[in-house]
């Protein structure tokens, strides 16, 4: 037997109190370490979402109606009190307030990465989904400037699988699970010098750029 949310049973009971306890855990690491909200998300199984719509757009990959968030500064306590509330959720991060996230292809990530660390240039935290792409924190407002800056370095024109998540869209964040189909990971964990000042998206965005293109092409 396991629990439940909005009618999907999500897992067994003896696995129960060490996953609630992870969640709780990277809650708190997510609000007071790092200084980010939290929201509780919607979770997927058989692709059906927790959230008990059948018709669901985004099956596992959207907060969960009415839930109150948990926010920056909370610390293990009070974590632990607001997810008791939302059991097995997933731990979705709100884009646009501390940060936003230039997402591109898995692999073309990893390449930008190696490339960007071996230049010496500022990064933030970057995650890898199931999906297979590559999430590159940057700060606040990169998304709203996207296009304005790809047209400043040329490359307004390219077909780029390259794109921008800003204000109104949520992350996955580790070590949740994405829509059913596998843990989010880092690629590059979060520290205190990054997590709350990640750099600025047009210090990574000629990069970024010239990777996506060269693996497109």
């Amino acid at each position: 037997m396991g629990f439940t949310i909005g009618g999907i049973r999500e897992m067994r009971t003896g696995s129960r109190r060490r996953v609630r306890t992870t969640e709780c855990t990277a809650v708190a690491e997510y609000t007071g370490l790092w200084g980010w909200d939290v929201l509780p998300g919607a979770r997927a199984a058989s692709g059906q979402c927790s959230c008990g719509d059948p018709s669901c757009p985004a099956p596992g990959a959207h907060p969960l109606p009415f839930a109150e968030g948990v926010p920056a500064g909370a610390g293990l306590d009070e974590a632990t009190r607001a997810w008791s509330g939302y059991p097995g959720a997933a731990v979705l991060l709100p884009v646009g307030r501390s940060f936003d996230v230039i997402e591109v292809a898995e692999a073309a990530g990893r390449r930008a990465l190696v490339r960007l660390e071996r230049m010496g240039l500022p990064l933030g935290p970057v995650c890898a989904t199931p999906t297979g792409r590559a999430q590159f924190f940057v700060a606040p407002g990169a998304a709203a400037e996207l296009p304005r800056l790809l047209y400043r370095m040329g490359w307004d024109d390219a077909d780029l699988d390259l794109e921008g998540l800003g204000t109104g869209t949520h992350i996955t964040a580790p070590p949740s699970d994405l829509g059913g189909l596998g843990p989010v990971r880092w690629l590059r964990p979060p520290t205190l010098d990054t997590a709350g000042a990640p750099p600025q998206a047009r210090l990574l965005l000629g990069t970024l750029a010239y990777i996506c293109h060269r693996s497109h092409s």
